[in-house]
């Protein structure tokens, strides 16, 4: 499989909602690495890096959010794999 890296940002109510938590979780079940942070505009921002089909379908999961969020909108920037993490952690 391709190894990808991409950073998205998601915009709407997604502070205050578990969002980082279920994006955690979803990375771990999807086998990803990388991080997610609140940012201080009130978005969420995140990186994840592996498979490039598993990627996709956070990317997809990251359009939706857990229940209580709601996501007006996604940006996403491909970017080098670079296999630096080892895990999939919230950063503040």
């Amino acid at each position: 499989m391709e190894k990808a890296r991409a950073k998205v940002i998601v915009e709407g109510r997604v502070q205050g909602v578990f969002f980082r938590a279920h994006t955690q979780e979803e990375a771990y079940l999807l086998g990803l690495k990388g991080w997610v942070k609140n940012r201080r505009d009130g978005r969420v921002e995140a990186v994840f890096e592996g498979d490039k089909e598993k990627i996709e379908r956070m990317i997809q999961w990251c359009h939706r959010g857990p229940a209580g969020a709601r996501v007006t909108g996604v940006q996403i920037t491909w970017e080098e794999y670079q296999g630096e993490f080892d895990d999939f952690s919230i950063t503040y």
